[in-house]
């Protein structure tokens, strides 16, 4: 993988742009410090979907209260109007 730094990155976008998509990954470096990698977008893409959390990983793993709606509405009501209502 190469490396270029930001000035010939700047230089030479379209054709690193253009390598990028036909495959080369390669990486901009600032002062010689790496800051980030180019990969082609579907490269990419599919990084992204091997992150994304499936729906329902969860399930089964906590329980919602059947009163969820109306917990604490004795006490939150006596916080804002005191105890003799």
């Amino acid at each position: 993988m190469k490396t270029v730094n930001i000035h010939e990155a700047k230089t030479h976008l379209s054709r690193l742009v253009e390598e990028a998509a036909k495959g080369e990954v390669f990486v901009i470096a600032k002062a010689g410090k790496p800051m980030v990698r180019v990969v082609p977008l579907e490269e990419a893409a599919s990084e992204e979907l091997k992150k994304k959390r499936k729906i329902g990983f969860l399930e089964g793993q906590f329980s919602v209260p059947d009163d969820f709606d109306t917990m604490f509405a004795k006490e939150i009501e006596e916080m804002f109007y005191g105890d003799d209502k």
